[in-house]
């Protein structure tokens, strides 16, 4: 048991609540967002039945949420002031390894402590909570063997790198921090090449669009706006949920389009293509690369501080173990907790900015931006979206402006072309 008197541990108990406390104020003021007219925008297009139905599971989400968090973030206190990292570290030096290997034991063993711990949270949430909205399609063979994938392509990938950066460490010492870097911008750039080709395939089967009006529209959209493709791609991700979506991926001169199988059946040719059209936004503007760029930018930054962290010895006898490149690394994500919250708030900003850039450049690329207004509004009524989210939800957690901010910017544009 640690002493209550300890600095560097109050400093990392009181940055998770604060961390903890902020993300449920968002919940809450998300909650009292919540009004039981139907938005103008979608009058028309969503009864009052299926709004309501929309406020409840949006209600749904934020209790699981907010249980969910609760617990992680009260295991994770009564771990730290229990003495648990100073145990597991114990445990990970008995093995009698060097100290590499010993660190990635470590963290291995504490990552499937978290995996375990957070299973059953991911059971209810993909056989109860998505269940009773009807939007599961996920059969316990299917959630088993995504499960064991996950953890797999997580041991290999997460491995690889933890054990270049561990063993910079070990060597050069916090000075390390830039090589450190550069292998992690290396390995960013080699898991977008990586993702379309061998990653998302793990998941997902990819079957060619065959020939057709809605392929050819497609292709005709794709000359007309100067769009390289290597293939336009049907997924599975019914064989999950109900929910829709599609993507451009790639980051060479040739870019692969993949349509949810469930957005081909909810959405007209021309909505398709709509859809398309804001994701061929993303892939003209450069905004891959743009955010490939702010993630090596923000590595950097955090780098730099977990260098600082390696220099301060009193967190470690604080902690009850000894000095480790590894526990740094641990308590650097710890101690990270608050300022990640504002961190992310940044990354969502742009992220909501280019969101909006790719709309735009839809609205210009498409006959009528009417027609991706409309495929926003049955793809919300679909997934039963939240229609009115709290800004502190949006700034915290939203990568996208709320969908009918969204919608009235497209009919704004469309009205100005008319």
């Amino acid at each position: 048991m640690l002493d209550f008197g300890n600095g560097p541990v109050l400093l990392i108990t009181f940055g998770l609540l604060l961390a903890w406390a902020v993300r449920a104020l968002s919940r809450m003021m998300d909650a009292r967002t919540m009004d039981s007219r139907l938005p103008p925008e979608m009058v028309g297009y969503m009864d009052n039945e299926g709004y309501q139905r929309s406020q409840e599971y949006a209600r749904a989400r934020l209790r699981f949420e907010a249980f969910s968090e609760t617990a992680s973030t009260v295991v994770l206190l009564a771990f730290l002031w229990g003495g648990g990292f100073g145990w597991l570290d114990g445990v990970a030096r008995s093995f009698g390894w060097t100290q590499t290997p010993t660190g990635l034991a470590f963290i291995g063993l504490l990552a499937a402590g978290g995996a375990v711990l957070g299973l059953p949270f991911s059971i209810y949430h993909t056989f109860v909570l998505e269940e009773r909205f009807g939007f599961n399609k996920t059969t316990p063979a299917v959630f088993v063997q995504d499960l064991i994938k996950g953890w797999l392509l997580a041991a290999v990938l997460g491995g690889v790198l933890l054990f270049a950066v561990l063993r910079l460490f070990d060597v050069l010492g916090p000075e390390a921090w830039v090589w450190c870097w550069l292998v992690y911008a290396a390995f960013l750039v080699a898991v977008q090449f990586a993702a379309p080709i061998w990653i998302l395939p793990l998941f997902n089967k990819f079957t060619p669009m065959p020939e057709g009006e809605l392929r050819a529209a497609i292709e005709s959209y794709a000359r007309a706006n100067a769009l390289p493709l290597s293939g336009i791609f049907l997924m599975d991700g019914s064989k999950r949920s109900t929910k829709s979506n599609a993507f451009v991926t790639g980051l060479g001169a040739k870019k692969r389009i993949a349509l949810f199988d469930t957005l081909v059946t909810s959405l007209d040719q021309e909505e398709i293509v709509a859809v398309l059209a804001h994701e061929a936004g993303h892939a003209k503007l450069r905004h891959t690369l743009m955010l490939l760029a702010l993630a090596m930018v923000r590595g950097l930054a955090l780098f730099y501080l977990l260098s600082w962290v390696l220099r301060w010895p009193e967190v470690f006898t604080a902690l009850g173990v000894q000095p480790s490149p590894y526990f740094g690394l641990v308590v650097f994500g710890l101690l990270w907790t608050p300022a990640g919250l504002i961190a992310g708030a940044v990354f969502n900003a742009i992220s909501r900015r280019l969101e909006r850039a790719a709309d735009a450049f839809a609205a210009r690329t498409i006959p009528s931006p009417k027609a991706l207004a409309m495929a926003l509004r049955r793809l919300a009524v679909d997934n039963l979206s939240n229609l009115r989210p709290h800004p502190l939800t949006v700034a915290l957690e939203h990568g996208h402006p709320p969908v009918l901010e969204r919608i009235r910017r497209l009919e704004g544009a469309s009205g100005q072309e008319d």
